[in-house]
């Protein structure tokens, strides 16, 4: 299949595009590299693989594009609370109005898999797990915006939503600001962290998992057409001091507090359902620890702190 994916070189999408392009599908990927990073090198020189350096949010280029591919993945967004805050403008016209742009483009044929973070479900009831059937309240901007980008990616009669848990792990455009990744930088740099509402809960899954699910969205599609898929480790629903501990079991001396001051620009808390996609037979296969002994590894390599989205 010939497959575009726009934010192609991003954190997901650099891992996504080499296991697509494993299965000897067709890619192409659109993304501005605004960050410089360069992970399709030794890619270059397949006749099935073609990059376009511009924007998500150009018509003319999207109008261009769409119409020759069998499948639109819109990796391209905004990302994080503290992101979308800095710039609300283009978060919005990034997360949102550039969908409402590829849905009027799609042809009813043409499969449409859209990333959307189960940041929706925003504070979950006390007791319950949240599925796909749950109240979608976000509390951030960012919240809101992948909210309503699901809501026109369903619209499309040939559409498949992936609600995806908070990702970890190493990527050949790597991010630190994402909480596993970013409290194991800090548990390795700094020894130590001070969390807030250390009591919130998040659901997590490692970034290879993450590209494992839209390949099983791919070859799945009669059974997830037209609907949404919470896509998380179902032994990974933590709370920020719960994941504190899981990281010092790899980390010596790795010491962590209480803060009574200041608070989560994110205020997520919510404990996530993922049972809707794994009555199809999808299952993660690489585990939060596995995750933090990666990251603790891959740090060795990294500069400080320039790998993060805001």
């Amino acid at each position: 299949m010939r497959i575009l994916i726009t934010g192609g070189a991003g954190y997901i999408g650099s891992m996504l595009v080499v296991r697509l392009f494993a299965e000897t599908h067709h890619i192409t990927v659109l993304d501005n590299f605004m960050y410089r990073q360069m992970p399709f090198n030794h890619m270059c020189t397949s006749q099935r693989f073609e990059v376009v350096v511009g924007d998500a949010c150009d018509i003319s280029l999207l109008r261009e594009l769409v119409p020759k591919a069998d499948v639109v993945i819109p990796l391209a967004a905004i990302v994080g609370a503290p992101a979308c805050d800095h710039d609300p403008d283009t978060a919005w016209a990034t997360n949102v109005d550039a969908i409402a742009t590829l849905v009027n483009l799609l042809r009813k044929d043409q499969l449409l898999i859209i990333p959307i973070s189960n940041s929706g479900y925003g504070v979950g009831e006390r007791g319950k797990e949240c599925d796909e059937d749950s109240p979608l309240k976000p509390v951030s901007l960012y919240g809101r915006s992948k909210v309503e980008a699901e809501k026109m990616a369903l619209h499309h009669e040939n559409a498949v939503s992936l609600r995806l848990a908070t990702v970890f792990g190493m990527s050949p455009r790597m991010r630190l600001d994402l909480m596993v990744n970013n409290f194991v930088y800090r548990a390795v740099a700094d020894r130590t962290i001070v969390l807030f509402e250390a009591h919130f809960r998040r659901n997590f899954i490692h970034v290879r998992d993450v590209a494992r699910a839209f390949f099983f969205a791919l070859s799945n599609v009669e059974k997830m057409r037209g609907k949404a898929f919470n896509v998380g480790l179902s032994n990974a629903n933590l709370t920020k001091w719960e994941l504190c501990e899981r990281i010092a079991t790899q980390v010596p001396n790795f010491t962590f507090y209480k803060g009574t001051i200041g608070k989560d620009p994110d205020q997520r808390d919510y404990h996530v359902s993922n049972a809707r996609i794994e009555k199809l037979g999808f299952r993660p296969i690489f585990s939060l620890d596995d995750g933090i002994a990666e990251l603790i590894k891959g740090y060795r390599m990294l500069p400080r702190l320039e790998y993060a989205n805001a």
